[in-house]
């Protein structure tokens, strides 16, 4: 097959294709101009073989720290790594323990961005993952204030996107597959992968519909689909800011000669309704909308035990 046709390559003329892992040796052959990691990812590369000298280094060139203090040193470490790598950022993740406490998340973005500075890494090359809640969007809107750019992630409705985009921060990364996981388990025998494929893929669907108010609002924030299921959701999306793909998918990707067409076209937003974006009106509105909040809270939670057994991976 020709490269140059490929799938993945027609994807990168359309839309910013940015590698979703934390094992950063895989990423190489992807070229990526972005990477993005979580706890999640960092603890499945930290399990790796090929990656223990990189752990082993961290934690002997700081053998007063606590296995606590010492994942921060880790996200870092990979983050360095990833950077060697992409020309672009690397978005590395708040402690998802501190989702609710504006002031704890800022002081741990600022501690962050220490970090990468103190490797001589320009903070415009970083971007501090952040959850879409109250409390993390009003941290997004104290850092970007202080030139540090966030990325919000667990992000699953609208009027978060919404929210993120009043703060001014710098990207938001709408779930796809996080909110079409939730449709299917929801509808169970009654889901058809036919009806609900492809375009009508309701994590696309919900996609469309952020950029749609981005675009018609004139909102700067950028907007990367994240957490993806199968390569049609991310065709479905081609022509979004940017997509953050897995390493297998973007495998499925470069291997495939599917015609890859603009789909999400600034110069055809929908005309939309400002959403009530004041502390009240936010809350009931993703109260109201299940889906968004019962994934929002299992990302948070899911996140929480991974950083713990991080914690505990580092303690041994």
């Amino acid at each position: 097959m020709n490269n140059a046709t490929s799938a993945l390559n027609q994807l990168k003329s359309l839309t910013t294709v940015v590698a979703d892992t934390g094992d950063f040796e895989r990423m190489k052959e992807f070229a990526p101009q972005d990477a993005t990691t979580n706890p999640s990812l960092i603890l499945k590369a930290a399990q790796q073989s090929n990656y223990q000298s990189l752990v082993d280094a961290v934690k002997a060139a700081h053998p007063s720290l606590s296995s606590a203090q010492l994942v921060d040193n880790i996200l870092v470490a990979f983050g360095l790594e990833i950077l060697k790598i992409v020309p672009g950022r690397v978005s590395t993740e708040v402690d998802a323990r501190l989702s609710f406490d504006t002031k704890a998340t800022v002081a741990k973005a600022k501690h962050l961005i220490a970090l990468y500075e103190s490797h001589g890494v320009n903070r415009k090359r970083i971007l501090i993952k952040l959850a879409g809640t109250w409390e993390g969007i009003a941290a997004a809107k104290q850092l970007e204030a202080e030139g540090i750019h966030c990325n919000m992630t667990l992000l699953f409705s609208l009027v978060q996107a919404a929210a993120c985009g009043a703060a001014h921060a710098k990207l938001i990364s709408p779930f796809v597959g996080r909110i079409t996981d939730w449709y299917k388990n929801k509808l169970g025998a009654h889901w058809s992968d036919a009806n609900n494929g492809g375009a009508n893929d309701p994590g696309v669907t919900s996609v469309k519909h952020i950029f749609h108010y981005y675009k018609h609002f004139g909102i700067a924030t950028e907007i990367m689909g994240a957490s993806f299921r199968n390569t049609s959701q991310i065709i479905e999306l081609a022509g979004c800011d940017l997509l953050t793909i897995s390493p297998e998918l973007l495998a499925e990707l470069q291997n495939s000669n599917m015609l890859v067409s603009k789909k999400l076209d600034a110069s055809h937003a929908e005309k939309l309704e400002a959403l009530k974006l004041d502390e009240s009106s936010f809350r009931l509105q993703l109260n109201n909308d299940a889906m968004a909040t019962e994934k929002l809270a299992e990302g948070i939670r899911n996140f929480c035990i991974d950083t713990e057994k991080l914690e505990a991976l580092l303690a041994k």
